[in-house]
């Protein structure tokens, strides 16, 4: 049987293609999301680049990957969608190809397990997201067999182009391609494993068990104090808790709000202004009682005469 190959078409040849292809997609109102690689490196983040190593820690996947690789560097994944389970692109070639990839869902088990192994050590996911964690927390989310990475019997993948290997070079472009938008997008991982990466931070009843020993050793002022320091009747006494201070700091009170604390001034200005008015009011003769002042010397002359 005699087989027959498509001539050979050089990256300049598949650019010009691509953007001709490209242009065509987006006057029919495709919205295109093409990869681009910005020198040799195909990623240069901690996620991007856990990808691509975890992908060629897999020997089926090791003839195939350096062509996917010049692929991708040189833009030929002019289309690239990641979502829940699925990664579908359009790679250029000889002519336009269409991949489609479905990753397995991570296991309800294996992800529990990460959020154990997890517990208590994210405390920032912006942290975690940008790879700035330490080597003991993402060394989990990126382990080999439990980890967040799809294992070659997690992965299905289909291209329209005639080659009849499992993972052609257009199939590993689109693969590094990941890769490459992890690189900006590392969320994109979670969703497209079906898991919420919001589940690995504490959550509030975590974070109130967590604090309830330091919280229990916080200062309080009680209502009665408070009225002594700011020179206001308090409507009632409640205990208001101290935010830690360094010493010789001045004192903040939890809770309160700039509304509060002109409530504050202006009762004190009101109990001020009361006080104004009460003694504008007094006779001058109590006045002048309250002025006079008997020393204990003067009053025994006054009994001697």
């Amino acid at each position: 049987m005699w087989w027959t190959y498509k001539p050979y078409v050089s990256a300049a040849q598949r650019q010009k293609i691509a953007r001709k292809e490209t242009a065509k997609l987006e006057k029919a109102g495709r919205k295109m999301s093409p990869v681009r690689v910005e020198g040799r490196k195909i990623a240069a983040t901690f996620w991007g680049k856990a990808w691509c190593q975890h992908l060629e820690s897999y020997s089926d996947y090791t003839n195939r990957l350096p062509r996917g690789r010049s692929y991708v560097r040189n833009g030929s994944v002019l289309d690239l969608q990641i979502e829940p389970g699925k990664i579908s692109a359009l790679v250029s070639g000889s002519e336009l190809y269409s991949v489609v990839i479905d990753i397995k869902p991570l296991a309800k088990e294996t992800w529990d397990g990460i959020r154990q192994r997890l517990s208590g050590e994210i405390r920032s996911i912006i942290e975690l997201l940008q790879g700035r964690m330490s080597d003991a927390v993402m060394s989990v989310v990126t382990d080999r067999a439990v980890g967040m990475f799809p294992m070659p019997n997690h992965i299905q993948m289909d291209c329209s182009c005639p080659d009849s290997a499992g993972l052609c070079k257009h199939l590993a472009a689109v693969l590094y391609g990941v890769g490459a938008r992890l690189d900006t997008q590392p969320e994109l991982l979670f969703k497209l494993r079906k898991v919420n990466h919001l589940e690995l931070v504490p959550t509030s009843d975590t974070l109130d068990a967590l604090t309830s020993a330091g919280s229990a050793n916080r200062k309080t002022i009680a209502g009665h104090e408070l009225a002594d320091v700011f020179g206001v009747e308090m409507d009632q006494v409640a205990e208001i808790p101290i935010e830690a201070q360094p010493a010789g700091g001045p004192v903040k009170i939890a809770g309160k709000s700039v509304a509060d604390k002109k409530s504050v001034a202006a009762r004190k200005n009101k109990i001020v202004a009361k006080s104004r008015t009460k003694s504008k009011t007094e006779s001058p003769a109590s006045a002048k009682a309250k002025r006079k002042v008997v020393t204990p010397a003067k009053a025994r002359r006054s009994q001697s005469k």
